[in-house]
């Protein structure tokens, strides 16, 4: 092996790698300003931008005028490049989506799911069925399919062939990723959900600007993403944010985990609707678990019940929350997930106060409190970023470049 042509070729993807990410994610941008942004010589931006522009990765985006000189032409990454497939595999239902490099939505389908505890073989299903239609529907063919990312409960240990220990589902040791990729020529990708929410807000939502932050996912259960310095703190083995199943109550509610008191027997949807049908509250046997969460919430001015639900489920959140603060102290917390983002809707005020009474205060003055941005479905979004992130960092080489 030349091991110096295998580190000129290395050091020139990187460099490729680094243009594209910061037209990507900070574009339009002049090659002046990627000289600038990237801190390459304006003849290495130059030769760089001109292979990804040949290629079709890149696009000129009209231009700006310039302090006495000609203007200069932007540059921004050409949305119909190819596409990208986002899946979010939830407890209710698996939610497909066909997205342009724009992280525009070109197609959607969504499959209910009965059962709270499917097969794996039912997902694997209904992923690869939904990929086959939105393809199909977005009118464009697979090879223009760059990858598609797929978002799970649980821990996922990968990212190749990834094997997924889902507790609440059931699955232990699943090697979802290889019987996907079984099935489909489309590179894949698997990752927990709230890792995926995570990134769809630090990149396009509420947590943009910030280096430190959490992620929350409340939605049926509870994760979380961290973020320190930027990157996404995983631990050993993938297995960080699991938030949800940190000990909030000792020898509390069961949670469905098997162990107990865990914060989402809590705050996850499920825990909720659980304790209000056993403080007595009722819900319409025909109604959904949203419809039911909704429901409950509407109830608080009728049912003192309903009430005493709400105000403890906004208490365990706080102190959930403030655990948060305390141990990592990170500059943001963004709460999403759909349940999440239906009580921060009627509640955040509160929720922030009740964050106050149990963290400590200079952590807890350093920590801004937002709801997500992206909305309830941002799952399958941030799934989808997955293949935009593998694509930013190979420099923008794919299978069809690399064919020629």
């Amino acid at each position: 092996m030349d091991v110096r042509r295998t580190t000129v070729r290395d050091m020139r993807r990187t460099n490729r790698s680094v243009i594209l990410t910061s037209i990507y994610r900070q574009g339009p941008l002049s090659r002046f300003e990627l000289s600038h942004e990237t801190a390459l010589s304006a003849a290495s931006v130059s030769n760089l931008v001109a292979e990804l522009l040949e290629e079709g990765i890149v696009e000129e985006a009209g231009s700006v005028e310039s302090d006495g000189g000609r203007p200069r032409v932007l540059l921004r990454v050409a949305r119909e490049f190819g596409y990208v497939v986002g899946a979010e595999v939830g407890e209710t239902r698996v939610r497909v989506e066909l997205f342009d490099l724009s992280m525009t939505v070109r197609a959607t389908v969504v499959y209910p799911i009965e059962t709270p505890k499917p097969a794996p073989e039912l997902a694997v299903k209904y992923v690869l069925q939904g990929l086959q239609h939105v393809i199909e529907r977005a009118g464009v063919t697979a090879d223009r399919v760059l990858g598609m990312g797929v978002a799970v409960a649980g821990v996922v240990e990968g990212p190749a062939d990834a094997v997924v220990h889902a507790q609440t589902l059931g699955w232990d040791a699943v090697p979802l990723g290889a019987m996907l990729a079984a099935a489909t020529d489309i590179p894949i990708q698997v990752d927990n959900g709230a890792n995926t929410l995570g990134q769809a807000e630090m990149w396009f939502g509420a947590g943009r600007g910030a280096t430190d932050a959490v992620v929350a996912l409340v939605g049926s259960g509870v994760g979380a993403a961290l973020v320190t310095g930027g990157s996404s703190y995983r631990g050993t083995r993938s297995s960080a944010g699991e938030w949800g199943h940190t000990t909030i109550v000792y020898g509390g509610r069961p949670c469905r985990c098997g162990a107990e008191g865990c914060l989402e027997a809590y705050v996850g949807a499920e825990g909720v609707l659980d304790r209000y049908r056993l403080a007595g509250g009722e819900v319409a046997p025909e109604a959904d678990e949203e419809a039911a969460f909704v429901a409950v919430l509407d109830a608080v001015d009728s049912s003192e019940i309903a009430a005493q639900v709400v105000k403890d489920t906004i208490g365990y959140l706080g102190a959930g929350f403030a655990n948060l603060v305390n141990l990592v102290n990170p500059e943001r917390i963004v709460l999403g997930g759909w349940s999440g983002l239906l009580l921060g809707e009627r509640y955040l005020d509160e929720v922030r106060e009740a964050v106050g009474k149990h963290a400590l205060r200079r952590p807890y003055d350093q920590v801004t409190i937002e709801p997500c941005e992206l909305g309830r479905d941002a799952v399958a979004l941030g799934a989808a970023t997955l293949p935009v992130l593998r694509l930013l960092r190979d420099g923008g080489t794919t299978r069809r470049v690399a064919a020629g």
